[in-house]
C-alpha cells in the first residue's frame, strides 16, 4: 500500500535523470518534473508529498531557497538530494546511490513518507478539541541523539562536529554500542573508523536483522563499502568529520521527528497525560497520580517510595536524556515526571525504602555509563535522593522532605 499523499516533484535540470526509471516500477505517481528555476513556484502551487532533486553544483542557492521554503509546511515535507555535491542544509537528506543501482532508493522514499504519513495523522487528531496533547515547540536535531561508534584518529574530531549539532553517545567498542542500543533512544548510528571490514560487515548484518534497528539512520564514513543491507536509511558519507557530521545531520533530524510523532500519537492515546518529549506523566498528571498513591497507600496499609534525579541546569540536554532513560526503564508499576525544575521524580509502588534505593542505585548506574556526552561525564551524572512515605506524612511533607535530601546529596 502506498504511503503517498500528493504528487513527487523531480528537480532537475537533466532531461530525464536517472533515477527516473526506479520511480517508475516502483508505482509512486504522479512524478511532476521541474527545473531548479521552477522549483520554488511548483512546490507552492501542487503542494507535493516529497521533493526528490538531483544534485547539481551550480543549484546551491536554489537547494537552500527550497530546503528554507519547505520546512515551515505543515505536514512534514521531506527534501532527498541524490548525490549531492557538498554539504546540506539540515532538513535536504542524501541519497548517494552506488554504481548506478538506484534500488535502495525506493525504500529511502518510502521512510520519508511515512514520517510525513505520521505527522499527518497527529496533525489531524489534535485537531479534535477534545484532545489535550499539544504539540511542543523543539528543534529536532537538537533534540537528536547518534551513538558514534570508532576508535581511529578521526573519532575526536567526528565527536565533537556532531557534538555542535546534536547529543553523542560515544561508543569505542561493537559490544558498547550494542549496550547503548538496547538502553537507550538513538535516532542514529555514525559508523566510523576503527574496525576491520569484516566486524563492519557484522555489525550492519545484525542491524539489518533485527527490527527495533533496521529503519535507523545508520552513517559509514569509509568509502567503497557496498551498502548491500538490509538498511534502509543506510549512507555512506565519507570526508572530513565537519562535512560528515552536517550531511548525517538530515537523516538524523528525520528519525528524531518520526520518534516524537510517535510519543505524541501515544500521548494522545492516553488522554495527554503523557509529555510526548519525554514518554513520562505531565506534572500534573503525575501530582494528581502520586496524591491518589500517597492517600491510598495511608488508608490501606503497603509501601510507597519515591526518588528525585536532579541534573546540572546548566546541561539542558542532561535532563531530557535522563527523563527519556528513566521512561524505558522503569518498572511497569511506577510512574515519573520531569518538574520544572528540572529535577526528575518517580515513584515506586508498594516498595519500602531499602527496595527504593536499589531501584534507584540501579536507574543511576545506567545513566552514569550511557551519558550522553563523554567529553564531560560528570555533568550527566544525577544527584539522587529517595525518601519513603511515614504515617503521619502528606505529599507535601513527603516531597520536601526528599527534596532536603537532594540538596545534602549534592552538598
Amino acid at each position: 500500500m502506498s504511503l503517498q499523499q500528493g504528487p513527487i516533484i523531480v528537480v532537475s535540470d537533466d532531461k530525464r535523470p536517472a533515477f527516473m526509471a526506479a520511480l517508475g516500477e516502483g508505482g509512486l505517481f504522479p512524478v511532476i518534473e521541474a527545473s531548479w528555476a521552477e522549483a520554488s513556484r511548483a512546490i507552492a502551487q501542487l503542494h507535493p508529498a516529497l521533493v526528490l532533486a538531483a544534485a547539481s553544483e551550480g543549484a546551491t542557492a536554489e537547494l537552500d531557497l527550497i530546503a528554507r521554503q519547505i520546512i515551515g509546511i505543515r505536514p512534514y515535507l521531506p527534501l532527498l538530494v541524490t548525490d549531492p555535491k557538498g554539504a546540506l542544509p539540515e532538513n535536504a537528506i542524501p541519497f548517494s546511490q552506488a554504481n548506478g543501482n538506484w534500488d535502495r532508493l525506493l525504500p529511502r522514499l518510502r521512510t520519508a513518507l511515512r514520517v510525513r504519513t505520521l505527522h499527518a495523522t497527529v496533525l489531524r487528531r489534535l485537531s479534535d478539541q477534545a484532545v489535550k496533547t499539544a504539540i511542543a515547540e523543539f528543534d529536532p536535531v537538537r533534540d537528536a541523539t547518534v551513538l558514534l561508534v570508532g576508535r581511529a584518529g578521526a573519532y575526536p574530531a567526528l565527536s565533537v562536529a556532531l557534538g555542535e549539532r546534536m547529543g553523542v553517545v560515544g561508543a569505542l567498542s561493537i559490544e558498547a554500542a550494542a549496550k547503548h542500543l538496547n538502553m537507550r533512544d538513538i535516532d542514529g548510528i555514525v559508523l566510523s573508523e576503527g574496525f576491520t571490514d569484516r566486524v563492519v560487515d557484522a555489525f550492519l548484518t545484525v542491524l539489518g536483522e533485527d527490527a527495533r534497528f533496521r529503519n535507523l539512520p545508520i552513517v559509514v564514513t569509509r568509502a567503497g563499502l557496498a551498502p548491500a543491507y538490509d538498511l534502509p536509511n543506510l549512507e555512506i558519507i565519507a570526508g572530513d568529520p565537519v562535512y560528515v557530521a552536517a550531511n548525517a545531520r538530515p537523516l538524523i533530524r528525520q528519525h528524531a521527528l518520526e520518534a516524537y510523532f510517535s510519543r505524541t500519537l501515544r500521548s494522545i492515546d492516553a488522554g495527554g497525560l503523557l509529555d510526548p518529549l519525554t514518554g513520562l506523566l505531565t506534572a500534573s498528571a503525575f501530582d494528581r497520580d502520586f496524591a491518589n498513591a500517597v492517600r491510598q497507600t495511608l488508608a490501606n496499609g503497603g509501601g510507597l517510595s519515591v526518588a528525585r534525579f536532579a541534573f546540572d541546569p546548566a546541561h539542558s540536554r542532561a535532563r531530557l536524556d535522563g527523563a527519556r532513560l528513566l521512561s524505558r526503564l522503569m518498572r511497569q508499576m511506577d510512574f515519573g515526571a520531569l518538574r520544572e525544575d528540572g529535577s526528575a521524580l518517580v515513584a515506586f509502588a508498594e516498595t519500602d525504602l531499602r527496595t527504593a534505593h536499589v531501584i534507584a542505585r540501579r536507574l543511576f548506574s545506567v545513566m552514569r555509563h550511557t551519558a550522553h556526552d563523554n567529553r564531560d561525564a560528570r555533568r550527566n551524572e544525577p544527584t539522587v535522593s529517595v525518601a519513603t512515605l511515614l504515617p503521619q506524612d502528606t505529599v507535601q511533607s513527603l516531597l520536601a522532605r526528599l527534596d532536603d535530601e537532594g540538596r545534602r546529596a549534592a552538598s
